[in-house]
């Protein structure tokens, strides 16, 4: 399969308060943005254990979107986002570490309010991970 062919497949892991809203506000504004998000929502980033994010990528994910509130300072739960930031920042430097291209995982802050900028962000990281290429942990036997 060559580059052109191939549609990535990309996990979001929204936050319910903001960035899921956001996502509901780009499908009911009916603003275009590529299908090959698949979103979990979870009620704060900071509940996202990056165990999540390599089990995405592990089970044939060739990105992984974590959006949450607007601002690292605007979380619902006062420190969700911190935590998120500092697990995402630590987590692409292990992904280096396994020679797996940290542009894989893509960290956001979008609001409710900001449809557009949540299908600016998918548009964005399709393109991305379709320059990338299909992970290489597809279809890869993983042992314990």
């Amino acid at each position: 399969m060559s580059k052109e062919e191939f549609e990535p497949k990309i996990i979001g892991f929204l936050c319910n308060w903001c960035a899921y809203a956001g996502a509901d506000l780009a499908g009911v504004s009916r603003i275009q943005y590529p299908t090959n998000i698949r979103i979990i929502r979870v009620m704060c980033t900071g509940r996202i254990d990056p165990a999540f994010i390599f089990e995405a990528l592990k089970n044939g994910a060739d990105g992984v979107l974590v959006a949450g509130c607007h601002l690292p300072s605007d979380c619902h739960y006062i420190s969700g986002n911190f935590k998120t930031l500092r697990r995402v920042t630590l987590l692409k430097k292990v992904l280096r570490d396994f020679g797996i291209e940290p542009k894989r995982v893509r960290l956001e802050w979008i609001s409710a309010s900001e449809g557009d900028k949540f299908a600016a962000v998918v548009r964005d990281m399709v393109e991305e991970i379709k320059k990338l290429g299909p992970s290489p942990l597809k279809n890869m036997e993983v042992k314990a």
